[in-house]
């Protein structure tokens, strides 16, 4: 069975893969520093509550963002689970050409979700993820990853909104239903979503048409993306585990 893992920087996305089939998936937080050790122990742990033994990982496969930790994370996989993980970056096997002034500073986890969006649905597509950071990226039709856009995440935004004012509280992000608020935490629940919301739609917008590709199809991963998704006619797929099966695409290149 092969690991897949995405590591970002709040959380480390797992899925188990029994051949191109995704049969489980969990998380844990990156915002707790972990020895070699506690990432095995963790790791494993949790295999065995959903019913795997660790025999049973055959190969491993990472995207990482965060480089301070792989040092320990890798070992512990190593130590583990006796297998030497795929570390996506520069040299790996994607199925997509990077055309952009510097390929080696495109993230990892873009590059991923770019070949997933690609080999699923096609291109060209414009692949929109909502992390920590939102992202806006464009494949055209023969594969060519052309570059997109980097912005702040809805959650980086909330954070700056109640750590930087005295008296707004810690809210729940959803839509409130209305942008007009009559209350102080609809109000902050409308400039957080309607402001993600508007600021998509925008640079979708402007992609395709900067691009000159107006048929582009839009997908759209991460956290908060299905909820976006449900709220605007610009995004057509929303897909959870586009992350996932994106490493699980370039493992099974990299055996080719």
């Amino acid at each position: 069975m092969l690991l897949a893992v995405d590591v970002g920087n709040t959380d480390i996305t797992f899925g188990v893969f029994d051949g191109n089939r995704l049969i489980t998936r969990f998380r844990f937080t990156v915002q707790v520093p972990r020895t070699s050790d506690e990432y095995g122990e963790l790791l494993c742990n949790i295999l065995e509550q959903k019913g795997f033994s660790p025999e049973q990982i055959s190969e491993v496969i990472i995207a990482s963002v965060v480089p301070k930790m792989m040092y320990s994370f890798t070992s512990g996989i190593i130590k583990y689970l006796d297998c030497q993980p795929i570390v996506v970056g520069a040299g790996t096997k994607t199925g997509i050409r990077i055309d952009t002034v510097n390929p080696k500073e495109i993230g990892p986890d873009r590059i991923v979700d770019a070949v997933s969006a690609y080999e699923q649905y096609g291109g060209p597509v414009i692949v929109v993820d909502f992390g920590t950071a939102t992202t806006y990226d464009l494949v055209t039709s023969d594969g060519t990853f052309r570059g997109g856009v980097i912005s702040p995440g809805i959650r980086i935004s909330a954070n700056a909104l109640w750590n930087n004012t005295a008296n707004l509280p810690e809210i729940e992000i959803k839509c409130p239903g209305n942008v007009i608020a009559r209350d102080t935490i609809s109000a902050m629940q409308a400039g957080l979503f309607y402001g993600t919301l508007g600021q998509t739609e925008y640079i979708i917008r402007e992609m395709k048409k900067e691009a000159k590709l107006s048929d582009a199809k839009v997908i759209a991963t991460g956290g908060l993306g299905k909820i976006v998704s449900e709220h605007t006619s610009e995004i057509q797929v929303y897909d959870a585990d586009l992350t996932l099966k994106g490493l699980q695409y370039i493992y099974q290149k990299q055996k080719k």
